[in-house]
């Protein structure tokens, strides 16, 4: 069948024109250019499709409005961003005014979250004016919700690559002004909801079902995402056009079912697609596929044969002249290509493959095949590797994706109303999505998942090169003859026959035998799940550790109180604190491997930094110790010296100015005095302070709790030299980010990283003001509580941050 490719050539060209314009400055010059060159891109393609002389014509008046309407699009849309990609650029502190428009997720590195706000207003430099345009906000705390408008005080920077936004921030405040409309916070009621219904599922049903359900993967497991992306299984929970297929599939059924005349089914249809795109937010993969659906319903309506790449066309040219930036975004280009390659080459790889295994099987297999042919090239400039088994994995996920997607929409829907019954479906789904983790497990364990492939913009042309040439010869070359052919039909030809034997039943079948076929289903995969559970076991090490064992600095996670361990050598540490009675610390020390302490620090007396001491010293060797030279409180600290004399450990008191080495890491206390006068912070401001370097060249510097008035000496003591060994990498934050912090200290430390060690607590640590002012400094913020033990390591250069739950 030969496919309707009349709007492709209008729909690349008012790409491209997009993606240049978007990025250039648009004057004359550049619009002319563009299309011009438009133009001439047009006029071939059209050569190439044998068009006639009428069709060139009315093409390229086509692309002609098409590039002017964008060209404006592009210009006034430029002219209202204006202050923010000069602001973006110099780095500057703003505050914005606008709505957030996509759903919170956890901030890639560190403390807090992400999202975009479409800006309204800007001030910055002492003066305010109107602005257009979309800012990725990361800011520690609580996230305002999806809809709510909010005013932020950031400091700005440039867009990621592929993000299609016009500039990135850092925020220090955010605070809400208006709420969502009625209709916003309803859908965020239904996900809230969602949530809490699958709450007591296994791990991966409380990641998968609200992510095939309504794109949610904020519970998602880390192991189960990398799997995921390695299989090319990440579709399941990036809504897109086979979550719109599934939705619409299941109401045209109930529209059939119910016998709705033509009309009132569209519109249904629609309703149905508008409140899916409100569901599971309107960002561009899902903006793309609800287009696609719209055209498609209008077609339809009309009494018009629906066709594929007409729709793609129209809603890519429609969404890039609304919005041009949208070009530059990897999630769209990504739907696109996904929706194009299968479109177009389903059906011919299908064709070359059915004399092998069966029309059934072939379909199932050209599917994937070719979608991952599509997006290839594009997933290379993200991850230089080949997902070598994301064709098979894709083959075996997707019977599981339409009861998993339906399932936890229907569990959407019930849970406020029925939250036990939307539960027992959630868990019904759970199932679903377990075979799905399993597939996906299963062949990210297998050796050559991935293979290593050139990066950048050449890996993606050799890749999309190298693609084109196999599709054509293959598909180019005659069907395969003789017995090999039938003998690799015959797997097809089984499932095919089975599959229409069990079509045929279910229309003969009574209610009840209907009944018994859904209950001997749901038993197969009961059974299925069972398998599912037991694979770990069965395939030992396919979960990795999540400690690196190259690890250089950890905070560990012993609740409300401090364990640091900085790598001094083999299997050796200096560690700063042992955290609050019990084994929690000696549990971290024994998981990173260490079995010598070359220095212990004690900052201070306090049980939530001593109380864990005789489990630490137990089955350990360790060097000396430095405390502090204050033994208050007097009951802890006399017991805290006991066991180290008992141990036979060399202890001495901190001295500022103290200098010193512990295998490869060296050492100077930055401060150790007791506050003059004494009083209720004496304890924490005679907290031994620290400035470490870790052989891996690492600056960390270790505050203990110092007060704010212990900071302000601190700093008085730091400011005429500065710090012994320069800017600080990693700062572990004083007294677990109480309000009592010296805004002086931190401008000085400046840190990259502030870890925060912290557990559940009465005193409402960490505070917000404490985690904004390290957030205002461009430090990201890691806390225990949230990211439990907390690892770094020296990767490329940099610092690279693991997240691992205590043992």
């Amino acid at each position: 069948m030969t496919q309707d490719l009349r709007l492709a050539p209008a729909a690349l060209v008012v790409w491209a024109a997009a993606w240049c314009l978007s990025g250039a400055a648009t004057d004359g010059v550049v619009v002319l250019s563009v299309g011009v060159g438009g133009a001439v891109v047009a006029l071939g393609s059209l050569v190439v499709l044998r068009r006639s002389g009428r069709a060139v014509v009315a093409h390229l008046l086509l692309v002609g409005a098409c590039l002017v309407t964008l060209a404006g699009s592009v210009h006034g849309q430029a002219a209202a961003r204006a202050p923010l990609p000069q602001l973006a650029a110099d780095g500057a502190v703003a505050t914005l005014r606008g709505t957030v428009v996509t759903e919170p997720r956890p901030a890639t590195f560190g403390d807090g979250h992400r999202w975009q706000v479409a800006v309204t207003q800007v001030w910055a430099r002492g003066t305010g004016s109107s602005a257009r345009g979309h800012v990725e906000v990361t800011a520690p705390g609580p996230p305002p919700r999806y809809g709510a408008v909010v005013v932020a005080d950031v400091r700005l920077g440039p867009p990621g690559i592929g993000a299609g936004t016009a500039a990135s921030a850092s925020a220090t405040a955010v605070r809400v002004t208006a709420p969502p409309g009625p209709v916003l916070r309803a859908t965020t009621v239904l996900r809230a909801e969602l949530l809490e219904v699958t709450e007591g599922l296994s791990p991966q049903a409380r990641g998968l079902v609200p992510g095939a359900a309504v794109g949610d993967t904020t519970r998602l497991p880390d192991d189960l995402d990398e799997a995921m992306r390695t299989t090319g299984l990440t579709h399941v929970t990036a809504v897109s056009g086979s979550h719109f297929a599934i939705v619409v599939a299941t109401l045209a059924v109930a529209c059939a079912g119910l016998r709705l005349p033509r009309a009132a089914r569209v519109v249904l249809l629609v309703v149905g697609a508008v409140g899916f795109v409100l569901l599971v937010r309107p960002e561009p993969s899902v903006l793309r596929a609800a287009w696609t659906c719209s055209v498609t319903l209008l077609a339809l309506a009309l009494g018009r044969p629906a066709a594929g790449p007409p729709a793609l066309a129209v809603a890519s040219t429609v969404l890039l002249v609304v919005d041009p930036w949208m070009s530059r975004s990897f999630g769209f280009a990504l739907s696109c290509a996904a929706t194009a390659g299968i479109i177009l080459l389903t059906g011919p790889i299908a064709r070359r493959l059915d004399p092998w295994c069966g029309r059934v099987l072939a379909f199932a297999v050209a599917v994937p095949l070719a979608a991952q042919a599509a997006c290839g090239p594009l997933l290379v400039l993200l991850d230089p590797a080949l997902p070598a088994t994301a064709v098979p994995a894709n083959l075996l996920a997707a019977p599981a994706l339409v009861p998993a997607t339906v399932l936890g929409l229907v569990a959407t829907l019930l849970a406020p109303w029925a939250p036990a019954v939307a539960g027992a479906v959630a868990w019904v789904a759970g199932v679903a999505t377990a075979w799905i983790a399993a597939v996906a497990r299963s062949f990210a364990a297998l050796p050559g998942a991935s293979l290593p492939w050139p990066g950048g913009v050449g890996g993606a042309l050799l890749l999309a090169a190298g693609t084109t040439a196999v599709l054509w010869v293959a598909l180019r070359r005659p069907p395969a003859r003789g017995p090999v052919r039938a003998a690799g039909r015959a797997p097809g030809v089984l499932l095919a026959a089975v599959w229409r034997r069990a079509a045929a039943s279910c229309r003969r079948a009574r209610p009840a035998r209907g009944l018994v076929v859904g209950a001997l289903s749901v038993v197969l995969l009961a059974g299925t799940a069972l398998l599912v559970s037991a694979w770990p076991r069965l395939a030992p090490g396919l979960v990795p550790g999540d400690i690196p064992d190259d690890w250089q600095v950890v905070a560990c996670d012993v609740g409300q109180g401090d364990t640091l361990a900085i790598r001094s050598g083999a299997r050796a540490a200096v560690v700063v604190d042992v955290g609050p009675p019990g084994d929690a610390a000696a549990r971290c020390l024994e998981r990173l491997g260490v079995e010598r302490i070359d220095l212990l620090v004690l900052s201070h007396f306090h049980t939530d930094h001593v109380g864990g001491l005789d489990a630490v010293l137990a089955g350990r060797t360790v060097r000396a110790a430095v405390v502090s030279p204050l033994d208050d409180p007097a009951a802890p600290a006399g017991r805290a010296r006991g066991a180290l004399a008992d141990a036979g450990v060399p202890v001495s008191a901190g001295t500022t100015g103290q200098r010193g080495a512990a295998g490869t890491v060296t050492y100077q206390v930055l401060a150790a005095d007791p506050a003059p006068g004494g009083g209720a912070g004496a304890a924490n401001d005679a907290s031994v302070a620290l400035a470490l370097r870790t052989g891996s060249g690492i600056d960390v510097v270790a505050l203990g709790d110092l007060e704010e008035p212990g900071q302000e000496r601190l700093v008085r003591l730091l400011a005429p030299s500065g710090l012994p060994d320069g800017p600080v990498e990693v700062l572990k934050m004083a007294h677990h980010g109480s309000a009592s912090q010296s805004a002086d200290l931190a401008r000085l430390l400046a840190p990259r990283v502030t870890l925060v060690p912290v557990g559940e607590n009465d005193y409402g640590h960490p505070t917000s003001s404490a985690l904004a002012l390290y957030a205002a400094v461009g430090s990201r913020i890691v806390r225990t509580d949230e990211c439990g033990t907390s690892a770094l390591t020296v990767r490329e250069g940099g610092l690279e941050l693991t997240c691992a739950r205590r043992s």
